[in-house]
């Protein structure tokens, strides 16, 4: 005799951020009657890396031609501002400069020329001089101007999605255990006791994506590594028109300290890169000792400190010492004091990283038995989170 079982939805989404959002809404675009649900921890949307960024819709320009990151940044920035355009979202095309300051910067910088033309993207290049066209505090030895970079407000756009994808969004509803069958579907039980039943379930986890991934029973073959980025607000905002980014090293997923004029007028400086000692660590004091466990008892864990240590303790040097972290500002921005520095809210970057130590560069979304888990989703995820959440929509709608 059959069983016959009772779905609450066809699409199970666990992660209320931008791409477990944008990926209801794509699915119930692209197959309208589909249902969605999406379960979110957070009493409401976009809490972590969507709404603790510097708010950057980023042209694309660092990412490996012909990687995700490259097409589906390239791609959702210009989606992005159409969609902010359409619903009335706060958003600017503001561009941008990325300086070079030292001479050992210069090849680098040449080689984001050449990046960026092989991606599509419309790149000016500057003598020092002309760097104050743009930015007349600022000082650099050369420069480009990327114009097709942007701001905007991700939580409004996360709000949007949530709205326009007609799915049931559960806030403040923690999954604790998953029950996988692929004969049938899965089954979530939540910290409240309360059990949901889905034919498919799409794991946007973020910060907590690699956890997910195994309580469904899927090996995700990396950890989640978390790196907090603690920011400045800058008291003298006049000193800086728009964005103004350092060259970043090519050997790590971070592009260094930037500025970046918001759509509220203020200015946001940093971030910087330090190991969190938990998954949701915006502060020295959060410490989750099974979760700093996890990440110590991961090999790779090990591996990057050992091969980057020194770059390491710089950005420990940097968050230690307000006086640090101005200097590495003062290298773009000459006139800004310690005093110039508030400090504002933190975020933390999750970052996948392989057994071996690896830091994933790239999009990294997995598929398992009724099960698509993105693993890999840090910056530009949320510039890019259109075309992403169309990709996973895809996978998910292929496994119903």
């Amino acid at each position: 005799m059959r069983v016959r079982i009772t779905y609450d939805c066809d699409v199970l989404v666990i992660g209320g951020g931008i791409v477990g959002l944008s990926t209801a809404y794509a699915i119930t675009r692209a197959a309208p009657g589909t249902r969605v649900t999406v379960l979110e921890k957070e009493p409401g949307p976009a809490r972590h890396q969507t709404g603790r960024n510097s708010g950057v819709i980023h042209s694309g320009i660092y990412y490996r031609p012909g990687s995700l990151k490259a097409r589906y940044a390239v791609r959702g920035a210009a989606e992005m501002v159409k969609f902010c355009t359409e619903y009335g979202i706060p958003h600017a095309v503001t561009g941008k400069l990325i300086v070079a300051t030292d001479r050992a910067e210069l090849p680098r910088l040449h080689a984001l020329v050449q990046r960026g033309r092989e991606n599509g993207i419309p790149v000016r290049e500057l003598g020092g001089p002309q760097i104050a066209e743009y930015e007349p505090e600022v000082r650099g030895l050369a420069a480009i101007h990327v114009g097709t970079t942007g701001i905007c407000d991700f939580v409004a756009v996360a709000r949007q999605l949530a709205h326009g994808s007609g799915a049931e969004i559960r806030y403040g509803t923690r999954v604790v255990r998953v029950d996988r069958r692929p004969e049938r579907g899965v089954a979530v039980l939540t910290a409240a006791g309360d059990v949901v039943r889905g034919r498919v379930l799409v794991n946007c986890a973020g910060l907590q994506c690699d956890e997910i991934a195994r309580l469904t029973g899927d090996d995700p073959g990396m950890r989640i590594v978390p790196f907090r980025g603690e920011y400045y607000e800058l008291a003298r905002p006049e000193l800086v028109r728009g964005l103004v980014y350092p060259v970043p090293d090519p050997a790590f997923p971070f592009l260094g300290v930037h500025l970046t004029r918001g759509i509220d007028g203020g200015v946001h400086v940093g971030p910087n890169a330090v190991p969190a000692l938990a998954r949701e660590g915006y502060g020295w004091g959060t410490v989750r000792l099974r979760e700093l466990g996890s990440t110590l008892a991961w090999p790779g864990s090990w591996q990057i400190a050992r091969r980057h240590w020194r770059y390491g303790a710089g950005e420990l040097r940097r968050s230690l010492s307000k006086a640090a972290f101005t200097d590495a500002v003062g290298r773009l921005l000459p006139g800004v004091s310690e005093g110039d520095l508030v400090p504002t809210a933190a975020g933390v970057r999750a970052q996948a990283v392989l057994r071996d130590g690896t830091l994933v560069d790239d999009f990294l979304i997995r598929e398992g038995a009724r099960t698509v888990h993105v693993l890999n989703a840090p910056s530009p995820a949320a510039t890019a989170s259109l075309p992403i959440g169309r990709e996973v929509a895809r996978r998910a709608l292929n496994a119903l």
